[in-house]
């Protein structure tokens, strides 16, 4: 039986990998290491099989300016990785970005193959003094001269594919996936009114029929027709805890990168009473946890995971 195998973001969480902080500044590394153990250990008491990443190889080529270059990207693992049904896709990353080649990580990414999983990898760019523009306008700093996205640009809604064309995924990016998963899915390339480089940060799919959207970076006419029938759960403004020590690597946003165990059940930044209050009035359960470096590490609770099997099948979801 294929160890790997997700169809959405929401369907009941049976596998995850956890990224680790080690290797990041050091003066963040021992608490966030605590708080990452905190997350494994409550997800485990869930019935979760827990992976864990080994820290970056410290060769690994430096991010590029504003894209984190103090984070190790053993920290961020859905930046490298990305499951789609039972194939696991190493992504092109953003130029700049380390990829995920550690040792540990293939022989992790065999264990999945030699279940009986798909494992793929995108062409790893070359053009990568060129890729990258960071004097162009947010959102519009990957050049379209070959494909390149993070894995968190994806979110999975059965048949269909959300892709963010931003500065971490660009259109030939999406046209890659769509020829790599072929005709039982369908990507659908969106670009937001935003210049935000992770689609994780804007729309959170939480069930059949139920998002919850960042009312700053998403509109009707920026996601694909069969989402806007979907009942919509408005992100409240967040609190910005902001960094307590290091720069700041991701939107004041991020406090909505949750993670979502199973319909029903999400993990919220303990820090966010709001939006915790919001979910709950919807009828989902919070399970309140904290990084608190989540904006200087550049990464939430969705980001720091990578889901490696849910329960469920390939469904379509447009109602």
């Amino acid at each position: 039986m294929s160890l790997a195998g997700v169809y959405t973001e929401w369907d009941p969480l049976e596998e995850i990998v956890v990224g680790t902080a080690v290797g990041s500044e050091n003066r963040m590394v021992r608490e966030t290491e605590d708080e990452l153990d905190g997350l494994c250990e409550e997800l485990r008491g869930l019935g979760v099989t827990v992976r864990r990443l080994p820290p970056q190889d410290p060769a690994s080529p430096p991010a590029p300016p504003d894209r984190g270059a103090d984070t190790a990207l053993a920290y961020r693992p859905r930046d490298g990785l990305l499951t789609v049904g039972e194939t696991v896709i190493q992504t092109p990353a953003v130029p700049g970005l380390p990829s995920l080649q550690s040792p540990a990580c293939r022989m992790l990414l065999m264990e999945y193959f030699t279940s009986g999983s798909r494992w793929i990898s995108a062409p790893p760019p070359v053009l990568t003094d060129v890729m990258y523009d960071p004097t162009a306008p947010a959102g519009e700093r990957l050049r379209e001269l070959e494909p390149v996205f993070d894995s968190d640009t994806v979110l999975r809604i059965g048949t269909d594919l959300l892709y963010l064309v931003s500065d971490s995924g660009n259109a030939l990016g999406a046209r890659w996936l769509q020829a790599a998963l072929g005709e039982r899915y369908t990507v659908h390339p969106c670009r937001g009114p935003h210049g935000s480089p992770h689609g994780d940060f804007a729309v959170v799919p939480l069930g059949p029929g139920l998002i919850l959207v960042n009312p700053e970076r998403v509109d009707a006419e920026h996601i694909p027709p069969f989402l806007r029938t979907w009942k919509r759960i408005v992100c409240p403004e967040l609190v910005d805890p902001g960094p307590p020590d290091g720069a700041v690597h991701s939107s004041g946003w991020g406090g909505s990168n949750i993670l979502v165990v199973r319909p029903g059940l999400v993990i919220v930044d303990r820090r966010q009473a709001d939006l915790m209050r919001v979910l709950e009035n919807n009828g989902i359960d919070v399970l309140p946890l904290q990084l608190t470096h989540a904006r200087a590490l550049g990464s939430g609770f969705h980001r720091v995971t990578v889901d490696v099997r849910r329960t469920g099948t390939l469904e379509s979801y447009r109602f």
